[in-house]
């Protein structure tokens, strides 16, 4: 019988094929990722999570793991650590005013919760939730690899100092070496200090390669009214060279030395500030809405773009987040920073009557009553009032010129046909000028009440105060009041029925009635050739109206309010005048009395009779060559 040899070669086959199976299921094995050691730490949900590629693992289960570490290596390089020790968490940062959430995932706020405010649905209100945001910064290391913070994770550490909230995320090559976020939050404050600094990592980074900051938002839809919200309101303001500008949706731009840029949605905005400059920074915005009748959860699309520089190889930046309202009031107690403009309160003498005025005293009327309907309504009167006195000159003039109309009907009788043009003129103006009238006179006042009217047009609008509180019918004085809903749309008007916009149509109606007979008065009598301005008046009566009524249907229904109690003051103010303080016959007799004394003529209107001369000379010289 055959002796049994030992077969090596199984042998080894068995321990080749136990160390293949112990190597499978060893690297196919489940993660276990424990919960993090911070109080402040929540686990992300599976909802809310990133889909993106996880490179993390879990110390204890894979520290003496060097296949592990090998593919971790090949994939980061130096900053195999950061995924050696990594965590999947949240840390939040709450005060009275703002709830922040940040990621240990790229050291990102994934939720920012403004806590005392609502959608216009009554629901809570997020500018950052379910990843509509974006923080990244992406870089070149010193071995040829190029990586992104967002999908590398952060080690957190929260503290306190003092009563403010201090987180610090760092992103590790080594206990001395790291990228780190820190995030510091004071009580009752939107405003976040945020920096982003390095330590022993100019041997790490890349010079040659670029450092990109990218941080973009897609804007929610926060208010009722889709259209004055997108269209209307929602810019992407930014501070460059010291000057304050927007961009309008749709457009890019390349910019330098920029302090801040803001993502403004109406009447909540999302800014980063900078105390270096950012500088060749991309900034862009793109309309995120197509059709303004379908149900739609973004506005705008908002994009930054900016290369970070390197100081003695590292980085350094000392930067603020502000999450929070666009709110005037609040936003200029930022002194140097020009955020104010965010509010956008209007250009020029608008912006300045809104800050000056009707600002100063909306909050003074606010901090005695708490019906924004009525701090409406006494603003009105109050700037009724303060304007009374040009209605009255506008009116006086009116009087005036009733009184010498028909010395100025004569003229047209005296001196007809286009040939006698100049000279009619001419007799015209030396009849006012006797008469101590000026055409001017009349106009004056009109136009100085044109800077009122466009201002308050920008301040009841962008007025954060007003928002979602209510007067009457109306839920929310920042938005359009609805008393019947429609089955369908109307081209311009909507697909609801607003009351304050027809008051205030209506009593646009009767003012304008009043107003053309007292403008007709103004007019001089028609000449030959020249358009009939009474005629065009009465088609305004009517029409002006009805334009209104279909601009301000889905307007602010406070500034319908400011408007049809407005024009009802007006109203009350003309009768007023027309009945208790002009005397025509008073006038007629004061018109006589400048009619005796001697005319002084200013150097302008002498230039200007002696050009008018002039050129009726020259008329009548052609008229005898004909």
């Amino acid at each position: 019988m055959e002796e049994k040899k030992f077969d090596y070669n199984s042998l080894i086959g068995m321990i080749l094929l136990g160390a293949i199976m112990l190597w499978y299921f060893n690297t196919n094995a489940p993660e276990i990722t424990p919960e993090s050691t911070i109080t402040s730490v929540e686990k992300v949900s599976k909802k809310n999570a990133p889909k993106k590629e996880v490179i993390p693992t879990n110390t204890a289960s894979f520290s003496n793991d060097s296949i592990k570490e090998i593919e971790y290596k090949n994939k980061l390089g130096a900053f195999v650590m950061s995924a050696m020790q990594a965590q999947e968490g949240t840390t939040i940062l709450e005060n009275e005013l703002v709830k922040l959430t940040i990621d240990n995932r790229g050291g990102q706020i994934i939720e920012a919760l403004l806590k005392n405010y609502k959608t216009h649905d009554s629901l809570p209100l997020y500018l950052i939730k379910e990843n509509n945001a974006s923080f990244n910064i992406n870089f070149g290391t010193s071995d040829n690899r190029i990586l992104n913070t967002k999908d590398l994770f952060f080690k957190p550490n929260f503290t306190k100092n003092f009563k403010n909230q201090v987180l610090t995320l760092k992103l590790k090559v080594s206990e001395t070496q790291f990228l780190e976020y820190r995030y510091e939050m004071k009580p009752n404050e939107y405003m976040v200090d945020f920096s982003i600094r390095s330590t022993g990592l100019s041997g790490v980074f890349n010079a040659s390669n670029p450092i990109n900051l990218t941080w973009n938002l897609n804007a929610f839809r926060n208010e009722k009214s889709i259209e004055t919200e997108n269209r209307m309101y929602s810019y992407y303001y930014f501070k460059a060279d010291e000057e304050v500008d927007y961009l309008n949706a749709g457009n890019s731009e390349v910019l330098n030395n920029v302090d801040w840029v803001a993502y403004k949605q109406h009447f909540f905005t999302s800014n980063l500030s900078t105390d270096k400059p950012f500088n060749n920074a991309t900034v862009t915005s793109t309309d995120l809405v197509l059709n303004e009748d379908i149900d739609t959860i973004f506005t705008k699309k908002y994009e930054l773009k900016t290369p970070l520089a390197l100081s003695a190889g590292e980085l350094n930046y000392n930067m603020k987040w502000f999450y929070g309202p666009s709110d005037y009031t609040l936003l200029k107690n930022y002194e140097n920073t020009d955020l104010d403009e965010i509010s956008d309160l209007g250009w020029g003498i608008f912006g300045f009557l809104n800050r000056v005025v009707f600002y100063p005293v909306f909050n003074f009327l606010k901090g005695f009553l708490s019906n924004f309907g009525l701090i409406i309504i006494l603003m009105t009167i109050v700037v009724r009032i303060i304007m009374s006195p040009l209605v009255y000159k506008s009116y006086l003039s009116s009087a005036k010129m009733k009184v010498i109309r028909p010395e100025l009907t004569a003229l047209l009788e005296k001196y007809p046909g286009k040939d006698n043009a100049m000279k009619r003129q001419q007799e015209t103006m030396a009849i006012q000028r006797k008469a101590g009238v000026s055409m001017l006179s009349g106009c004056i006042p009109a136009l100085l009440q044109m800077p009122v009217f466009f201002a308050l047009f920008k301040f009841f609008p962008t007025n954060i105060s007003l928002r979602q509180e209510g007067f009457l019918w109306a839920p929310d004085l920042s938005s359009y009041d609805t008393i019947f809903t429609l089955p369908f749309s109307i081209p311009f008007y909507g697909d609801h029925v607003s009351l304050f916009p027809i008051l205030a149509s209506v009593a646009i109606f009767f003012y304008m009635q009043m107003n053309q007979s007292q403008q007709a008065n103004m007019q001089m009598p028609t000449q030959e050739g020249m358009p009939d301005m009474a005629k065009m008046m009465k088609i305004m009566i009517y029409l002006s109206p009805i334009m209104m009524l279909f601009f301000f249907n889905n307007y602010a229904s406070s500034l319908s309010l400011y408007y049809f109690v407005s024009n009802l003051l007006t109203i009350f103010i003309m009768l007023f005048i027309k009945h208790f303080v002009i005397d025509e016959a008073k006038i007629h007799a004061q018109i006589e009395e400048n009619k005796k004394k001697p005319v002084k003529v200013s150097k302008f209107r002498q230039r200007i009779d002696d050009a008018m001369k002039q050129a009726q000379e020259q008329q009548a010289k052609q008229q005898k060559k004909k």
